[in-house]
């Protein structure tokens, strides 16, 4: 019981440090996680039906924008998404450059930076949401940000590139494979939030 209280108490001191930091400080720690959804990028499984690759990036976005926090989630991917863009190769393969962006995983990529803002400032405004059951549920709320975002321009690219493909081809190219992993991404990443994050108020 003693661990645990000390345990409480030093994660809620390092959120209320984390909150109270200069801007540049922040900066410093979105740039870390934009690094390591970089890396995460790098678990990458390709599938013969579709364009768009299994990675383990989402959990990096989730957990992230958790301790990051309001905005700052979303400064993070933001930092990923716009340095990728311009040659980073911290995108899947190792590889970078805005053809990424307008590729047929494009949306996903701009849906990290959406959902990240969303669970960061939710995470930081509302208590409530850091409870196990709370987490997973917004988790898996930012899990359907990035596939709206992702489907969407799937779509275009398919449209683009052959003929228009019918809502239950677009589903099996653009969700349904992906599902049962960011499932459990989702799962592992709420286990992960819920063990870091205060429940009490801290900024």
């Amino acid at each position: 019981m003693e661990f645990l209280s000390g345990y409480r108490r030093a994660r809620l001191r390092l959120f209320e440090w984390r909150s109270c930091l200069e801007w540049e400080y922040k900066l410093l720690l979105a740039l870390g996680f934009a690094a390591l959804t970089g890396l995460a990028a790098q678990v990458v499984i390709f599938l013969p039906w579709t364009p768009v690759p299994i990675t383990a990036q989402t959990f990096a976005v989730l957990v992230g924008a958790v301790v990051l926090g309001r905005h700052w989630g979303g400064v993070g991917q933001l930092i990923y998404v716009a340095l990728g863009a311009i040659g980073v190769p911290w995108f899947y393969g190792m590889s970078g450059g805005y053809e990424h962006l307008l590729g047929a995983s494009g949306g996903y990529l701009l849906g990290f930076v959406v959902a990240a803002w969303l669970v960061g400032y939710l995470s930081d405004t509302h208590p409530s949401t850091r409870r196990a059951p709370s987490l997973l549920g917004l988790f898996l709320l930012a899990t359907v940000v990035i596939y709206g975002l992702g489907l969407l321009q799937l779509y275009a690219w398919l449209c683009a590139h052959s003929t228009p493909p019918t809502l239950l081809e677009l589903l099996i190219k653009g969700v349904l494979p992906f599902l049962p992993g960011d499932i459990l991404k989702a799962v592992l990443a709420s286990g992960c939030a819920w063990a870091i994050v205060p429940k009490e108020r801290f900024c």
